[in-house]
């Protein structure tokens, strides 16, 4: 394990100075769009929080991270504090594969394909798009998280911004919980789920859903994916650890403890693996890091864009 304080010192550094607890650009995470020809009003305004482009980036850290765990060598992990952000963020981007980046956007693009589908009147402008401050909050660093969600907040304030279409359970609950009680800013903040309207048809197929903690646990809609998937004539298997009482996939342990994190994604895989049915996340981190364990898991937006 790594000191935790060293993580977060890092993280936070980098969320000052970039607004990223990786450090990379903007211009370098968030490209998923320019192919898309969204219009930037609407009643509502789609919200990344960029946490799916995050996900190609995460695994490159994480993968070095599993290498010096526990080695002499994670000590000078502290030092990194001291390496401008975007020096870091940039080395990071750079090695990361490009096919890597260019598949963590398709759950956006899918995304916005079911929200036309529904007729949904939405808009997105990439200036507003930023990172929700999440982990940093997860992580303790409380002042760190509020200094850079009053920032988010006000931005979105500032243009006028009211209803908001969310994409991932991080970034729902920074938006739609933290940020009302730690900046004051109230937003009508919806999962994208939760507004689809998809024309009723027979999949006739079953699998097995993986409720990210944070929709399951703490935000309670779990209930509103398996709706969609039910009008589509897709199944889902019965599992113990559901819903409110889901398990953790073991991804928000992976910047301290990487093998703490593989031994608690091998026992949640394990257990979603058992009905022998194909595996479905609707989270970027739950989704990758269940990749790792081998398991055949996708993300709902993929599997719901097949059926429509």
């Amino acid at each position: 394990m790594f000191t935790p304080q060293d993580i977060i010192e890092i993280l936070a550094r980098n969320v000052r100075q970039t607004q990223s607890p990786f450090g990379i650009p903007r211009f370098m995470v968030n490209a998923w769009h320019k192919d898309q020809d969204l219009p930037k009003k609407g009643e509502y305004l789609l919200y990344t929080g960029l946490m799916y482009q995050f996900t190609p980036f995460i695994e490159t850290s994480t993968q070095y991270l599993e290498k010096y765990e526990d080695t002499p060598t994670a000590e000078y992990l502290k030092y990194a504090r001291y390496v401008p952000g975007y020096v870091s963020g940039i080395g990071l981007a750079l090695m990361t594969g490009g096919k890597e980046k260019k598949e963590a956007g398709q759950p956006l693009k899918n995304i916005v394909r079911l929200l036309k589908e529904s007729c949904i009147d939405f808009g997105y402008r990439p200036d507003l798009d930023h990172y929700s401050g999440i982990l940093l909050y997860d992580m303790g660093d409380q002042d760190a998280f509020v200094a850079h969600a009053r920032k988010v907040a006000q931005n979105l304030e500032n243009a006028g911004i009211r209803k908001i279409i969310t994409i991932d359970p991080h970034t729902t609950y920074a938006l739609k919980e933290l940020f009302p009680k730690y900046t004051g800013a109230q937003f009508e903040v919806t999962p994208y789920f939760e507004l689809l309207d998809l024309k009723a048809v027979d999949a006739d197929l079953e699998v097995t859903l993986h409720d990210p903690c944070f929709f399951g646990r703490y935000l309670g809609v779990s209930d509103i994916p398996r709706k969609v998937l039910a009008g589509l004539g897709i199944r889902e298997t019965r599992i113990r650890n559901t819903k409110e009482f889901t398990s953790c996939c073991g991804g928000p342990a992976e910047s301290i403890s990487p093998a703490l994190s593989n031994q608690i994604m091998e026992t949640r895989a394990r257990e979603l693996q058992e009905p022998g049915k194909p595996i479905v996340a609707y989270c970027p981190i739950c989704l990758g890091n269940l990749k790792k364990s081998g398991a055949d898991v996708r993300d709902l937006s993929s599997l719901l864009v097949e059926h429509i």
